[in-house]
């Protein structure tokens, strides 16, 4: 075909006058899918800041250096914790800075963190997911002195002790109304990819303590409710899930509310799994009813166990949760990475690997979270050189069309020597960009995943000469254009 035949046939395909036949060797393959994403713990320092009181210079620099890895591994998300225990890492009129910033409750860390976590991740083409704890309001390993902001000194009322530690009382309306301000207060403000919660609702149960909410429960039978306090304290966190999700959806619809519970429902469930607590008696976390429900856009329940161990088996109980997603959520199962630190665990990376492999061989599981970063950033036992050999190739984040199922516009796309370069379509931005490239004689390509704000990519290869190339938009919720098709 002529250059001049061809880069009129391209410029038609961009403006969307026909397809490129289905052919191949003319049409790039779907880029892989798959959520690859990474907690970043922030209470008790466990990821990040390596401890508090670092200048503001080298906190951004651990950070980035941790962002750097991850997209070396070619993961595509972090969950970044910014609200440990009704403390902040980003500026906040509701609550106070956070002591593992500065080693001071309520002290500024000079800058916010969380907007340069924002700018950051995405600058390398990762999702930020915003990772909040709703009710634990003190740790343990918290040193200074509550600030006059922190809800225990400004609103000691919503606030009850349970062993050592702090707590929200989620049959409060008034606690509950105070987090769903906090974390929508965030959505408004900050462009994150996600909010995300764990499996902290009411607190683990201690031997011989007793969760003090007379108030509150006595307050709801007086005011003729019927359940009783197991039903009532699940019916408090079901309203608490369902009206975040809600609340969420319209501030932003694109923003992904994601819920990471405990990874066994109920011992027994499904039949033979044992567990050392009941989620939905003691957590008094119905996770299952929330899945059904669909009051969420990803679940990633806690599997933290191996494969081969069966009474809490890893395969059984992902598929358990599949069956149970009965909307057509995303489903990214948690995986316990830090077992492979010496000291905290023994099992060697090739665990996490296959169980990762296992995820992905399993239809209705579209990824994996990995706790946490410490594991990979240490590289313990050689875990970060094991994932390289899991992660080879680039992956979008899987769509949610539930969200939005519209396409980008398509970019426009020319070959300048080896280099593919491209310029937006108009309307909406790219979250991130695909590019596609075939060598002479090969009838592979080649695809990338690029961050939004790159517009040309270098495909020079030592005897290898370009003989076709591709480029397509991908919008926030992962839907993507069609293919901009050029030739040199």
């Amino acid at each position: 075909m002529k250059i001049a035949l061809w880069g009129a046939f391209a410029a038609m395909t961009t403006l969307g006058a026909f397809a490129m036949p289905a052919n191949p060797l003319w049409t790039p393959p779907d880029p892989p899918r798959e959520f690859r994403g990474v907690w970043i713990a922030t209470v008790c320092n466990i990821d990040w800041p390596s401890k508090p009181g670092l200048a503001a210079d080298a906190q951004r620099r651990e950070l980035v250096r941790l962002f750097d890895l991850a997209q070396k591994l070619r993961l595509n998300a972090v969950v970044l914790q910014v609200r440990p225990a009704c403390d902040t890492f980003y500026e906040s009129a509701l609550e106070p800075w956070s002591e593992y910033l500065t080693g001071t409750q309520g002290k500024t860390p000079g800058y916010d963190p969380l907007a340069f976590a924002v700018e950051e991740a995405h600058r390398r083409g990762l999702e930020l997911h915003a990772w909040f704890n709703p009710f634990r309001a003190w740790h343990p390993t918290g040193k200074s002195r509550p600030s006059d902001l922190h809800l225990s000194r400004s609103q000691p009322g919503m606030v009850r002790k349970y062993g050592n530690l702090m707590w929200l009382d989620p049959g409060d309306p008034k606690a509950q109304a105070h987090t769903l301000q906090v974390i929508l207060d965030v959505v408004r403000r900050y462009d994150i990819d996600g909010v995300h919660i764990d499996d902290y609702f009411y607190p683990y149960p201690e031997k011989g303590k007793v969760f003090p909410d007379d108030p509150t429960f006595l307050a709801y039978r007086s005011g003729g409710g019927r359940l009783g306090r197991s039903g009532w304290r699940r019916d408090n966190v079901d309203g608490f899930v369902k009206r975040l999700y809600e609340g969420i959806k319209a501030e932003k619809r694109w923003v992904k509310f994601g819920i990471s519970p405990f990874g066994i429902y109920r011992p027994n469930v499904p039949s033979g799994i044992e567990a050392g607590i009941d989620q939905y008696e003691d957590l008094h976390a119905d996770a299952k009813k929330w899945l059904n429900e669909g009051w969420c856009d990803y679940f990633a329940p806690q599997l933290y166990w191996a494969i081969a161990q069966n009474k809490q088996s890893y395969p059984k109980l992902l598929d358990w949760w599949i069956s149970e997603n009965t909307q057509g959520r995303h489903l990214w199962p948690g995986n316990y990475a830090s077992r492979v630190i010496p000291g905290v665990g023994t099992w060697q990376p090739k665990e996490i690997v296959d169980q990762v492999q296992l995820t992905r061989r399993t239809d209705g599981a579209g990824g994996n979270v990995l706790y946490s970063m410490q594991a990979i950033a240490k590289d313990a036992r050689g875990l970060s050189k094991a994932l390289e050999s899991a992660y080879v190739k680039d992956a979008l984040i899987p769509a949610s069309p539930w969200l939005d199922e519209t396409p980008p516009a398509l970019p426009s796309a020319r070959v300048s020597g080896s280099a593919i370069e491209w310029t937006p379509g108009a309307g909406e931005a790219a979250r991130w960009w695909v590019s596609a490239h075939r060598y002479r004689g090969q009838t592979v390509w080649h695809l990338r995943v690029h961050p939004a704000g790159v517009r040309r990519f270098e495909t020079a290869m030592a005897g290898k000469t370009l003989e076709a190339a591709a480029v397509a938009a991908v919008d926030r919720c992962g839907n993507r254009s069609d293919w901009a098709l050029v030739r040199p």
